[in-house]
């Protein structure tokens, strides 16, 4: 039997047991707001820097920018020392942050080679101190601390349950797991068995991550592993609305239909525009390319079309370019989303 109460972080009750993953270069502010307005119950931020000699930095403050998105504002981040961790913490409390997340599940070697993200996982007593620090920074604010991380660093030390077991005498108020270890990087299938054991060792709510691209495959796991509930990762990379069909889902047991092409030129045009407003045009149009090539992806001659999404220079040449081949693709041009740049400078 499903849950049917509100889910808690804390003291804030998030709308539905469909969350986002934090990814970098994908969830960033424009990306979180157009997930949580199709349906997602809660979405993470890309993972932000701990030394402080970086906040000023136009990459990490954009990533902590949460002007105008929706509460619980969750600001994720990721380094490997304890005092700058609980530094972080408290300067992205103070500026607005509801909850605080701590990244110990990034499994990129840059990340790791600076003793951070899922090479934390090595070192239990070090994961103690960081997270007794950074609940500590936040005593008298209410804002909660949560912990993503994976199973474990590898395959031969499958330390979840360990880990989470520290995580909730140390305070935190919610572990996600994601059911590969750090070895395993993003191949092969995800396992739940160490999710369910975790979930069986603690009291605090527990969030399974892995392979989720459905609702049935996100009951599935509910099932299998007992979890409150489940992250959505790369499956959403382009599918915005996919959160909120999978919550709908485990809400009614109804499927929602796949968007038509309609829907999903209506989405990408408005969430291109607010990411030219967040970024400015130059940068902007660079980095919608990916998002571009992931909502389109599928589609007769989606390859091809790439070819003139990287030679766009402008964002009315990127949504010129775009019109055009939703055009081939038999989409009218009374039903294309024409809308003005003005904001988009």
């Amino acid at each position: 039997m499903l849950p049917t109460e509100p889910l808690l972080i804390g003291q804030h009750a998030v709308a539905n047991r469909v969350f986002v993953a934090p990814m970098a270069g994908v969830t960033d502010r424009p990306y979180r707001q157009l997930c949580r307005s199709l349906g997602a119950g809660y979405a993470v931020s890309e993972m932000a820097a701990s030394n402080a000699l970086l906040w000023a930095t136009e990459k990490t403050s954009r990533r902590i920018n949460h002007d105008g998105e929706p509460s619980p504002k969750a600001v994720q981040i990721a380094g490997g020392d304890a005092c700058l961790l609980a530094e972080a913490a408290r300067f992205n409390a103070e500026r607005g942050a509801d909850i605080i997340d701590i990244n110990m599940g990034c499994p990129a070697k840059k990340v790791c080679n600076k003793a951070a993200g899922s090479a934390l996982m090595q070192n239990e007593k070090q994961v103690a101190e960081i997270l007794k620090a950074v609940v500590t920074s936040l005593k008298g604010m209410n804002v909660p601390v949560t912990l993503k991380m994976r199973t474990g660093y590898s395959r031969a030390q499958r330390n979840a349950v360990e880990l989470a077991r520290i995580a909730e005498s140390e305070g935190i108020a919610m572990v996600t797991i994601h059911g590969r270890t750090r070895e395993d990087q993003y191949r092969g299938h995800a396992e739940y068995e160490t999710i369910a054991r975790v979930k069986a060792a603690v009291g605090i709510p527990v969030v399974a991550n892995g392979d989720i691209d459905s609702g049935l495959k996100a009951l599935q796991v509910l099932q299998q592993t007992g979890a409150d509930a489940v992250m959505i990762g790369r499956a959403a990379q382009g599918r915005p609305w996919l959160a909120g069909h999978v919550a709908h889902f485990l809400a009614t047991g109804e499927t929602k239909p796949s968007p038509d092409l309609k829907e999903i030129s209506s989405w990408l045009r408005a969430h291109l525009l607010d990411h030219y407003a967040f970024y400015g045009e130059a940068k902007g149009v660079r980095s919608a390319r990916k998002h571009i090539g992931w909502y389109l992806q599928g589609l007769p001659g989606v390859r091809l079309f790439r070819e003139t999404i990287f030679s766009a220079e402008t964002a009315e040449a990127q949504l010129s370019a775009i019109d055009t081949f939703l055009r081939n693709q038999g989409l009218p041009d009374c039903e294309l989303p024409h809308q003005a740049l003005a904001h988009a400078a």
